[in-house]
């Protein structure tokens, strides 16, 4: 299999059964109800966010959150994988009692970690969540443009696209943009081809998360083509949501073969019964490609990540040495 990137991760999503069992343990909860025989379980959206937010509920001090992005950047390197952002968010921070600089120092301390048993490079994107309100973004985009760890390289916002508009969002990206942080955003995925249209017109980022549903106007499709805006794809996610039946009906194929940037993310893995490593099986599988198709869809991760030059050139130089 040829070397993998990640774009689209959220961390507390990333969190595999396993260790949260382990976690569990350590705080003395029942994970019965969440999870059976080693898989996480749901039936819908609600049940899915009740799963996320107990789990998540269990990494509550620095050391939880480092071993957290340690056991994830591994498990990614041990796919093959050169290369991991992952979504941040203060708000869960907060939540869990610790402040954002202590959770997003955590999350530093494993990556680095990882970093020195695999060599996997890693870097962070802040994210506001839409749902909790436009105050509560761009205190995140605040924290992301002052933070000064080196990691941090980008902002986003995630959560419930059904909530407010992009417009509300533009300062908070300004002030992340001013920064010189990269721009991505969660777009068409549970909301049809008009949010990637808004934020496109009053964002303007660099890449769109997931960003799907475009396919449903072509004009826009031709739009994202044109300006080079790069697609954060997690086809097994969608289809665990069920935004399509099925791989057959995924859109990944026609946005590829439109001329749109693509890559291969695996949102919140165990949630989705997915990996990486399984998300670049399903694009071999389901959506015909071959070792030179899905290196190149590697390639325009690297090229599309929020890193310096200096690191981009390393990683590039990586893509050509033996795949495993």
């Amino acid at each position: 299999m040829p070397w993998k990137a990640e774009l689209h991760c959220h961390i507390e999503g990333a969190a595999a059964p396993e260790l949260v069992i382990r976690q569990a343990q350590k705080y003395g909860k029942d994970t019965s109800p969440f999870i059976q025989n080693g898989s996480f379980v749901w039936h819908d959206f609600t049940s899915f966010l009740a799963a996320y937010d107990f789990s998540s509920d269990l990494f509550r001090t620095e050391e939880d959150y480092a071993r957290l992005a340690d056991h994830y950047l591994t498990s990614l390197a041990r796919d093959g994988a050169i290369y991991s952002e992952i979504f941040t968010s203060p708000d869960h921070a907060t939540k869990a009692g610790l402040s954002p600089k202590a959770y997003t120092d955590a999350l530093g301390e494993g990556m680095l970690r990882a970093k020195a048993k695999t060599g996997i490079e890693g870097r962070m994107i802040v994210t506001g969540v839409r749902h909790v309100g436009v105050e509560s973004v761009e205190r995140a985009a605040r924290f992301a443009a002052r933070c000064g760890h080196p990691l941090v390289t980008g902002f986003g916002v995630a959560g419930d696209e059904r909530v407010g508009d992009m417009e509300d969002y533009v300062r908070a990206f300004e002030i992340a943009r001013e920064a010189g942080l990269g721009i991505t955003v969660h777009a068409g995925e549970l909301t049809g081809w008009e949010t990637v249209q808004a934020a496109l017109d009053h964002i303007r980022p660099s890449r769109i998360g997931h960003g799907v549903r475009a396919i449903e106007n072509p004009d826009l499709v031709r739009r994202i083509v044109d300006e080079g805006i790069v697609l954060e794809c997690c086809p097994g996610s969608n289809i665990a949501l069920k935004l399509f039946e099925s791989f057959a009906d995924h859109p990944f194929p026609a946005l590829h073969a439109a001329g749109c940037k693509v890559t291969l993310n695996s949102d919140d893995p165990p949630y989705f019964w997915t990996s990486l490593k399984r998300e670049y099986d399903i694009a071999a599988e389901h959506f015909a490609m071959n070792e030179k198709a899905l290196l190149a869809v590697t390639k325009t991760a690297i090229e599309a990540a929020f890193v310096d030059r200096k690191t981009r050139t390393a990683l590039l130089a990586r893509l050509n040495g033996p795949a495993r």
